[in-house]
């Protein structure tokens, strides 16, 4: 059988094939890839030359990438396109791809090699780049078990090929549950208060389920509006309570048992590497450097905001009895009564906002955005083969017309799609033989589908959360590293989302507003009041969504600070960890860590506290451009090229301080949130 995934893919840019990839191909390609990568690796380890950069640091960083582009493929599918067969093949060579990592980080030649590198990165003439990519070659060794003695080496091998399935049945567990569970309404006077859109995107969902009446889902463009606007205060509280029990239901889909082996098994490791546990192990290469610094940011972050949290609690409850109510908020009742107040205080809501944010629109300015800051262009290339219809692929020229990247855009969800949104590539930046390689990037989300009557609409935080996505590709999108493990996003975990928050700010701004956003149906401008109501409403309980963000960055530390095994109920584990920030009285049969799929199936464990940090650095970054102006062509090639194009090459403080010309202070953030 000829497989196209081991073949040249002779498509455009040798972006992937996916017209003629199918399922089966994946696990022989991988098996082959590994064979391939496992003799590039031997030849590394034994060759008779003095190491050298050159000969071994750099080799490693080359080494692999046909496997790289092959699993990069199976996963980026499992996650945007998937169905049984894929997760199956995700599941069956996850632990061989584990056992190809284990078997370079626990090669005693290998290391030895490149600790001699490391011992001598000083005297070695090497440029920044080349140091900080020694510094991390030699730091994933260590953290790959390069270190241990050889019994300890082979229990290494088996929790890290264990962590890899774990990781990904926790994954598909909370998609499972994302997509198993509606609220079938048949009877009319049970969509009290739902806006028209959501009623007739709920009428088609039904008649794709082939059920009757109306179906509401668990999926972002579903359940936030309905949260916001249903009257029904018992629909509001199973939507909730469905949401924030999934993969804790005691069913086969139940994670329980996952969080506690991840978190166990991390810990082992970690204590295995000599750490006492698993955020000390991986906070080392980033800007936080220690738990205790992490613990101290977060404190510092909850005395600042508590005040501002405390009295949006308070004015949501006081709303909540002018408007009629009787009895105690519980959590089901906070998102309406917040639309209900905001929609008082500024006379807006996202029913009024949506008609003017379509999202063909949202993407033509956003894409305008990045043409005014950088220069670069976008131009829609249907002869490249997407792995899904409404797939969309755009071919991205930087100002001078050169070839800077691919860029697939997938919008709307589906049933083989997890939730949220996110940024990934198929191919990452690196220069081969003095020659650019460009990379393949991907924006996945979850945003509001188009119906018989209308477009898709955007609400307000969708196009914010399109700028955030985009902000993260741009990064991926204008590196210019000459190391592929260097470019990019693989930047410290505390500072990838610094591109992605800048980003954000954006659809605040009524100089950026005033150039695209008009009403879908009557041409009619977004006006100069609602404008300056966006800006008013934009620290509308700021208090207390900082509150929530910095209760998963607590509920994610503790998971990554345990000393000793756990093996209690995760919800008494969950409740200690983010007591502090609880308004609501608890409620039986809710947890997050189960469902956390950030820490425990993403990238974020004991990082979670990173988007609060970049969000520090965002809002410093960006009251620099509105000193200098939001469009000014110097900041802007100033953020490009000290941040948007340097990757991981340097770091990070290094970079931001070359931008801004200071460190970053945390008065930006506080004044833009209110909090002050």
């Amino acid at each position: 059988m000829i497989n196209p995934l081991l073949q040249k893919w002779q498509t455009p840019f040798e972006t992937p094939p996916f017209h003629i990839i199918e399922t089966i191909h994946f696990k022989p390609a991988i098996e082959g890839a590994i064979n391939l990568a496992t003799k590039e690796i031997k030849a590394i380890a034994e060759n008779s030359d003095v190491p050298s950069f050159d000969n071994t640091v750099a080799a490693l960083d080359r080494a692999g990438e046909t496997l790289g582009k092959i699993t990069s493929v199976l996963f980026n599918l499992n996650s945007a396109d998937t169905n049984k067969g894929l997760q199956e093949a995700a599941q069956k060579v996850s632990p061989l791809l584990t056992r190809f990592s284990n078997d370079i980080t626990l090669n005693t030649k290998l290391f030895d090699r490149v600790f001699k590198i490391f011992e001598n990165k000083e005297n070695s003439g090497l440029t920044i780049e080349q140091k900080i990519l020694v510094e991390r070659k030699y730091r994933n060794f260590l953290l790959g078990g390069a270190g241990l003695k050889d019994d300890e080496k082979k229990r290494f091998r088996e929790i890290s090929e264990e962590l890899s399935t774990l990781s990904l049945k926790f994954e598909e567990n909370v998609l499972e549950e994302t997509n198993s569970w509606v609220l079938n309404i048949n009877d009319k006077s049970e969509l009290e208060g739902l806006p028209e859109s959501l009623v007739e995107l709920a009428s088609i969902e039904a008649e794709r389920r082939e059920k009757p009446g109306w179906v509401f889902t668990l999926n972002s463009p579903s359940y936030i509006p309905f949260m916001q606007y249903s009257e029904r205060r018992d629909l509001r509280e199973r939507m909730l309570r469905a949401y924030s029990s999934r993969a804790f239901r005691g069913n086969e889909s139940d994670n329980r048992d996952y969080v506690l082996k991840i978190a166990n098994l991390r810990l082992e490791i970690a204590k295995m590497l000599g750490f006492k546990n698993f955020a000390e192990m991986v906070l080392g290469d980033r800007m936080a450097e220690t738990p205790d610094k992490v613990a101290k940011f977060l404190e510092d972050l909850f005395s600042a905001s508590k005040h501002a949290a405390l009295s949006n609690f308070d004015n949501i409850r006081s709303f909540a009895k002018e408007y009629g109510f009787t009895g105690e908020i519980e959590r089901w009742d906070w998102a309406f009564y917040s639309e209900k107040l905001k929609k008082k205080l500024y006379d807006i809501d996202d029913e009024v906002l949506k008609p003017y944010f379509p999202l063909e629109k949202v993407e033509a300015a956003v894409f305008n955005l990045a043409t005014t800051l950088y220069g670069i262009r976008f131009s829609i290339n249907n002869s490249i083969p997407v792995y899904h219809p409404e797939v969309k692929c755009f071919e991205v020229h930087d100002k001078d017309g050169s070839f800077l990247a691919i860029l697939y855009i997938d919008y709307h969800p589906r049933p083989g799609k997890g939730g949220g949104a996110w940024m990934t590539s198929y191919r990452d930046q690196r220069k081969e033989n003095g020659i650019e390689v460009r990379p393949i990037i991907s924006i996945v989300a979850n945003f509001t589908r188009p119906t018989e009557t209308r477009p898709s609409l955007l609400s307000f935080n969708e196009v914010t959360t399109f700028l955030h996505e985009f902000g993260h590709s741009l990064h991926g999108m204008l590196t210019k590293c000459t190391y592929e493990s260097l470019s990019g996003t693989s930047v410290a975990r505390d500072f990838v989302e610094l591109p992605s928050q800048f980003m954000e700010n954006f659809a605040f701004e009524k100089k950026w507003l005033d150039t695209w956003a008009t009403h879908y149906a009557t041409g009619e401008k977004l006006s100069d009041e609602i404008i300056s109501k966006i800006k008013e409403a934009a620290v509308f309980n700021e208090g207390y969504a900082c509150y929530r963000q910095l209760s998963f960055a607590f509920l994610d530390m503790a998971w990554h600070t345990i000393t000793k095994q756990v093996d209690g109920d995760i919800s008494d584990f969950e409740s200690e960890a983010m007591s502090k920030t609880q308004l609501f009285p608890p409620v039986e049969g809710l947890n997050i860590s189960a469902s956390f799929a950030h820490i425990f199936s993403g990238g974020y464990a004991a990082a979670y506290y990173g988007y609060k940090w970049s969000e520090v650095l965002d809002a410093d970054a960006f009251s620099y451009f509105t000193e200098t102006g939001i469009f000014n062509q110097e900041t802007a090639n100033s953020f490009r090229k000290n941040i948007l194009e340097k990757g991981g090459t340097e770091k990070p403080q290094d970079l931001y301080n070359r931008f801004r010309g200071k460190k970053p202070s945390l008065e930006a953030f506080l004044k833009r949130g209110g909090l002050k």
